[in-house]
Formats: structure tokens, sequence, C-alpha cells
């Protein structure tokens, strides 16, 4: 079902879909730890990641950063044997609303 029509007012249903995809992707931990990371502390490799998220893997770690550079949140650049990640304008706009979202949610439950 794509619309939903209740009180001659129309819903389609197609708005929430890039939002679900992204907070399907973003919701999940270690994702979201990465891009903490990234946003606190700036560029990293991943062998500098690994060092920060605890318990994951390199190549765990690389498959997430895939999936966050293809959704556009991250970018990387090789410099020598090393490629270096870091957030985009809009991965870093998206990061910065998820933790103010997070403090003020904080607040509700003082």
């Amino acid at each position: 079902m794509s619309s939903y029509s209740c009180c001659d007012k129309s819903f389609d249903t197609a708005d929430v879909l890039p939002l679900s995809s992204l907070l399907k992707l973003i919701g999940e931990e270690s994702r979201l730890r990465l891009l903490s990371i990234l946003r606190d502390y700036g560029e990293h490799c991943v062998c500098e990641l690994s060092e920060h998220a605890t318990g994951l893997s390199q190549s765990l770690i690389s498959h997430h950063l895939s999936d966050l550079k293809a959704a556009g949140l991250i970018e990387s650049k090789k410099n020598g044997l090393r490629v270096y990640y870091s957030l985009t304008n809009k991965g870093s706009a998206i990061v910065s609303e998820l933790f103010n979202i997070s403090d003020q949610a904080k607040e509700l439950t003082r």
C-alpha cells in the first residue's frame, strides 16, 4: 500500500521510505559508534577505528564503512597504503541532529 486516505486527507507512505532506510542503516549500534568516532575525532583509517571500536574486526568495520559510504554519510581518501574516512557534510549534519535528539531524550527522562 503506497498511500492512505483518511478524513479526505491523503498520506503517501512512500515519503517515509527514505527515512526508514536511513534509520535502519544508522540504527545499528556499530555503525552509529563509527559515525560518532568520526564526528568526535575526525578522519580515521580502519586500523585506527578498530582501536576505538573495540570488539569489531577490521573486515567488519570495512563492511560498515562501505554501507555508510554508499549512503553518502562518509567519504574516503587514499593516502599511501591506507584509506582514511571522514563524515561528508550530509553525514555531519545527520549525525549532529541525531545526537541533538539523543540529548533532548535524555532531558525528557530526567
